[in-house]
């Protein structure tokens, strides 16, 4: 990934921060020579030996847990993202050289893909999962609620994976080269402009401001 250093975000807990809230990632794997992708919900944890990892399933028939097992892959977690108008740069009024540009955040994590199969430790991954993501519902699902029969079905037609993460890389692109005068009228455009995405993104700038503002 290009990602010049004014871009560069390495604080452990800011990655893991963006993992957690846009769960959903994309597996590069290669597979007979070719590249390929899968997108797969992760669950990041950090187990008690200090070691980090993810956890997910995938379909028996996916050849993603055939072909990957104990190989090096890459993660890729995608954060707020946004086009951004030459319209928004207050500077625009008085000097016409501005151009369009796409903010983003990501995190690259590299891995190591490893299989679960064993079903005590797959009905783990997946009471995990389930507990994380139905923790803001009024009133949880769990697992146990689904019936032992339908439960052993499920877990015959679907594999579990761990990535054990070697490394992260994250690129925060939110107009930290802009002046303090564009950095702050851009926020305002994506706050008027009013898609999830778009008050997400006005947020994170909000929080970084311009490189000239952080020394």
């Amino acid at each position: 990934m290009y990602n010049p250093t004014r871009f560069q975000e390495t604080r452990p807990e800011v990655l893991t921060a963006l993992m957690q809230q846009f769960p959903l990632a994309t597996i590069v794997t290669s597979q007979d020579g070719e590249a390929c992708a899968d997108h797969i919900p992760l669950q990041y944890i950090a187990t008690e030996s200090g070691n980090v990892k993810l956890i997910g399933h995938v379909a028996r028939a996916n050849p993603l847990w055939k072909h990957a097992d104990g190989q090096k892959v890459l993660v890729i977690f995608q954060g707020p993202q946004a086009y951004i108008t030459p319209n928004w740069y207050a500077s625009k009024a008085e000097d016409p050289r501005v151009v369009p540009t796409w903010n983003y955040a990501v995190v690259h994590a590299r891995c190591t893909l490893r299989t679960v199969s064993e079903p005590t430790a797959m009905l783990t991954i997946l009471r995990q999962l389930t507990d994380q993501h139905e923790s803001s519902q009024s009133h949880p699902w769990s697992i146990d609620n689904a019936p032992s029969d339908y439960l052993d079905k499920l877990c015959a037609a679907i594999v579990g994976i761990e990535l054990e993460i070697h490394t992260l890389d994250g690129k925060w692109k939110v107009s930290q080269d802009k002046t303090r005068q564009n950095h702050e009228s851009l926020v305002q455009g994506l706050r008027q402009a009013g898609s999830k995405d778009q008050q997400a993104l006005a947020d994170m700038l909000h929080g970084y401001g311009p490189v000239e503002n952080r020394g």
